[in-house]
């Protein structure tokens, strides 16, 4: 295999590790490596709920399995970072995809202020919320992603593979 091909392929296979909606063995699989702050990702994912619907209806909901890794590119997007670490002080809440939305829809609201009042609006445990946060407790598993995403070749986001390929005209 060509390195071209290599840098072109997902390194690290999906698994259930991953934030995913759907199952693993569906017969598409989207992995998205995205920037909380960075509106082309937040475009890509828009997309990706309509395909998602659309695939749900005519297709059936075992069709598609779309998860989503973090890239936050912090040298450009200051809140990136700690939006991804949001989200996933949210996951450990059971509340990921809902904060997920929350932090893309408010692309221009992601301080601390705003990330505090986004969990407290899911309901979240806001004590422990704001520990996950001070502690950094989540930084380890967005810097896993980010390997993951540098070892298939991603060098900014928003990176998209379907079915392990990845798709080069966002």
């Amino acid at each position: 295999m060509n390195q071209d091909r290599d840098r072109s392929s997902l390194s690290v296979p999906p698994s259930i590790q991953d934030h995913r909606q759907g199952l693993l063995d569906a017969t598409m699989v989207l992995v998205l490596y995205g920037d909380y702050q960075c509106s082309q990702s937040a475009d890509v994912y828009r997309l990706i709920k309509v395909i998602q619907r659309q695939f749900d209806v005519s297709l059936g909901e075992d069709y598609l399995c779309f998860i989503f890794r973090h890239f936050p590119q912090r040298q450009i997007h200051a809140q990136a970072q700690r939006a991804a670490e949001a989200a996933i002080a949210a996951a450990v809440q059971g509340q990921f995809w809902q904060m997920h939305d929350i932090l893309f829809n408010h692309q221009q609201a992601l301080g601390n202020g705003y990330l505090v009042e986004y969990a407290n609006h899911l309901g979240l445990d806001v004590c422990q919320f704001l520990q996950d946060l001070a502690g950094k407790v989540h930084v380890a598993r967005i810097n896993q992603d980010i390997e993951s995403g540098l070892q298939s070749g991603v060098i900014n986001a928003p990176a998209l593979f379907i079915n392990g390929i990845r798709y080069s005209d966002l």
